[in-house]
């Protein structure tokens, strides 16, 4: 036999010796027992290897070693085991250790993730149980509606039905047809939006509904005990009582109010209880309260066309039944062309006058500079529901319509003139409401004025006298007194519901000069302008309907040449009724040469439906004068209508005999009546009062304007409205105003006084006159003295 080959051999010991090398790198970092697989083997090692036992365990050393036969082990060198599957004997590395400890970390992070997410499904399933919760509310609500919508559609069914027989018993077939087929295609539109409605009502998502939750409702369908006077409304959640429903005007009762059901009104069919309610001619349309007589003029129906308890509305074009108060408390009664208004004791008044004294701003107060303007101080006497006072303005409370008198007297020496006015701001700019200029005079003594507006107020507007001079040399000084008056500042306040109605105008500006003038208005704001409206030509003020007026005009103007002075100016107020003018006022006012100044008048008289109101300025001949019209507030006209329910007027003139001449002491001026008789103001006629007073036989509110024309060298006249009361023997002062000395050369001169004040049953009132220093020797009776009162209830 051939010995066999040991390089062959050498390579096989080689090679073992390399794998045990680095089999003992491995198994010095594991345990005593290492199961593993020989790189490049695939299952059990072959014999052969394992007969090199030995030297494998001389590398290994004794760290490998089994324990000694003493001591119950076997013999020295490595156990190698070899398990049943391949390729499960690796060796784990110190990274694959670190990975196991990382994937162990990670695994506590994932389960805390895990909690977490856990957590917010239960949050997330709490909310969406909420919402199904309200989602089954939402349905709840929505089947309600359902249920109201059908309840409704059939009370809108039984009422066309009701009113399809109704219209079936007029005589008019075609107008039937055009009714009907009205009706049926609403009723058909009403029908296609509730089936809209039903349809997305029921695309609502679909939520399990615990029988629990439907339960509530049902104990809520109990209102307790309701009042006489109201019923139990199952149709709200939850049910509650409610005020039984009043059949409006124009309506009757069907079924009565119940414990569990409202009263059922039905309208009443004008056309068909009175088929001649329009005429012959004229086809009747029923209406919801009242009727439409269709192709009747607006004009005709507002002169009655409507009938007893009927007035037409403007507003709707047709007749509507007046309103029934309760109790017959009527305010104001139903007329032709506006409703009833009822009143009650816990409702506010219809009018409230105040009062107030007006000072000059102390010069501490650093706004006593006349040139660029001031606003007067404004004391009230007594608080009022209607305004409040600040240091320099009165600021309102409520809406409503305000007259404002002011009467001023004041000496100055200001070049030019100086110009009162009212103000009134609510808005980003102040408005003026009216305005008197006060001439420059010949020497220095005082001069009077009066100042009138009317104005629509609404809350928070404020309201102040504002007192100016163009020229930046006159300013507070010596020179510059105001007289103080008894209250100069006064004013009346109406609710709407007393039905009022006020306008504001502006004059045009006369560009060339002339002698007589007749002012051209252009109306800036006016609440109704169906009752009140100008004429074709703008010199006139119209109204549709009977009533009582109170009006104001200012006329700015200049004028040059003596006989100005001499023979003054006179403003004259008409009245035209069926064509025929009648002169209401005259005023009259003092000439001044080459200077500014302004004519004022104010009245109140009785207008009946078709009248118009006018003014014209006469001057002498040879005295050249220029009108002005701005926006300034210094040429306006005011007015305020008052049905002739709540309001009466009277006229009078101081009377031929008995007029005070010489020196004149508080003496009462005697008056003639001019005007027809009034329930509610009269003169007295007999007795040691007669012809010296007038008096109230209803409480309200009276408003006095007072225009005296004389001759008179008087240093200080003075003009005191006197009231007398049952509580008081004593005549009081309401308001006074003064006229200084003449100007010189002229031949007459005038004072003005205007006031308004709360009156009672049994108040009188007269006027009286006082000269200081001085002598009065003419009152004319005939033109330029007068006297006019407007009450109106409270």
């Amino acid at each position: 036999m051939e010995a066999p080959d040991d390089r062959s051999g050498n390579q096989e010991i080689q090679t073992t010796n390399n794998f045990f090398s680095r089999v003992k790198f491995s198994l010095l970092k594991t345990a005593s027992r290492v199961y593993f697989t020989p790189v490049g083997f695939e299952g059990c090692p072959e014999p052969a290897l394992l007969r090199a036992a030995d030297r494998a365990a001389q590398f290994a050393g004794d760290d490998f070693a089994h324990a000694a036969p003493e001591r119950g082990g076997g013999a020295p060198g490595v156990q190698l085991t070899c398990d049943v599957k391949p390729g499960e004997n690796e060796v784990p590395s110190e990274d694959a250790l670190i990975l196991q400890l990382h994937l162990a970390k990670g695994h506590e992070k994932f389960t805390e993730m895990l909690k977490s997410q856990q957590q917010i499904i239960v949050d997330l399933q709490q909310k969406l149980a909420e919402q199904q919760h309200v989602l089954v509310s939402q349905q709840q609500e929505i089947l309600e509606q359902q249920r109201k919508m059908y309840e409704q559609m059939d009370l809108i069914k039984v009422q066309y039905g009701m009113l399809f027989d109704t219209v079936k018993q007029m005589s008019f077939q075609s107008l039937q047809e055009d009714i009907q087929n009205y009706f049926e295609s609403h009723l058909h539109g009403l029908q296609n939006q509730v089936r809209n409605h039903l349809q997305k009502s029921y695309s609502v998502h679909k939520v399990e509904v615990d029988a629990k939750v439907i339960n509530v409702g049902e104990a809520l369908l109990d209102c307790g005990l309701c009042e006489s006077d109201e019923f139990c409304n199952f149709q709200k959640t939850p049910s509650q009582c409610e005020k039984c429903t009043l059949c409006p005007a124009g309506f009757f009762q069907m079924a009565e109010c119940s414990a569990n059901s409202d009263r059922i009104c039905q309208d009443r069919d004008e056309c068909t209880e009175s088929p001649s309610i329009c005429g012959e001619r004229i086809k009747c349309l029923n209406t919801p309260g009242g009727f439409r007589c269709l192709g009747i003029a607006e004009k005709d129906a507002a002169l009655g066309m409507c009938g007893e308890e009927y007035f037409f509305n403007k507003e709707m074009q047709e007749c509507q039944a007046c309103l029934k108060c309760e109790d017959g408390m009527v305010a104001v009664p139903c007329s032709t062309v506006s409703d009833t208004i009822c009143s009650a004791a816990s409702e506010n008044k219809l009018s409230e006058s105040w009062a107030a004294n007006i000072v000059l701003p102390s010069a501490k107060s650093g706004v006593s500079q006349v040139y660029s303007g001031l606003n007067l101080k404004i004391k009230g006497k007594l608080p009022c529901d209607i305004l409040s006072t600040e240091e320099s303005s009165l600021v309102f409370r409520q809406h409503g319509l305000l007259w404002t008198d002011l009467n001023f007297a004041v000496k100055h020496n200001c070049r030019n003139f100086l110009q009162l006015s009212l103000k009134l701001n609510g808005s980003e700019e102040d408005h003026e409401l009216s305005g008197v200029r006060i001439e420059q005079p010949e020497g220095k003594y005082f001069q009077s004025t009066s100042l009138s507006s009317a104005a629509e107020v609404e809350p928070s507007q404020t309201l102040s006298v504002y007192l100016r001079s163009p020229n930046q040399f006159c300013n507070q000084s010596k020179d510059l007194n105001i007289y103080d008056l008894n209250t100069p500042l006064s004013l009346f306040w109406l609710s709407h519901d007393t039905g009022a109605v006020a306008l504001s105008a502006q004059m045009s500006t006369a560009m060339h000069y002339q002698t007589n003038y007749r002012p051209t208005f252009k109306i800036i704001s006016v609440s109704d302008p169906y009752m009140l409206s100008l004429s074709h030509d703008g010199r006139a003020i119209k109204f549709t309907e009977t009533g009582v007026v109170k009006f104001v005009f200012h006329q700015a103007l200049y004028s040059m040449g003596h006989t100005c002075v001499r023979e003054g100016f006179s403003l004259i107020s008409y009245i035209n009724r069926n064509g025929t003018n009648r002169e209401l006022m005259n005023v009259f006012k003092s000439g001044v040469n080459y200077r500014d100044t302004s004519i004022s008048a104010s009245g109140a008289t009785k207008v009946d439906a078709g009248d118009l109101v006018s003014f014209e300025i006469l001057s002498p001949a040879q005295c050249n004068v220029r009108y002005f019209g701005d926006s300034s507030g210094i040429s306006m006209f005011s007015l305020i209508w008052i049905p002739s329910a709540v309001s009466s007027a009277i006229s009078a003139t101081v009377s031929v005999t008995g007029l005070p001449t010489g020196a004149v002491r508080n003496k009462l001026l005697d008056f003639t009546q001019v005007s027809s008789n009034e329930k509610q103001i009269q003169l007295v006629s007999s007795g040691q009062l007669a012809q010296k007073y007038f008096i109230f036989t209803e409480k309200g509110v009276a408003s006095i304007a007072f225009n005296l024309k004389l001759i008179h060298s008087c240093n200080v006249l003075k003009v005191t409205l006197n009231q007398l009361t049952m509580d008081h023997m004593q005549p009081t002062a309401v308001a006074q105003q003064i006229g200084g000395q003449m100007p010189e050369g002229s031949i007459w001169t005038s004072v003005s006084l205007r006031a308004s004040f709360e009156v009672h049953n049994g108040t009188l009132v007269s006027v009286s006159l006082d000269c200081v220093r001085g002598r009065i020797n003419q009152i004319t009776h005939e033109h330029g003295t007068s006297i006019s009162i407007l009450w109106i209830s409270s």
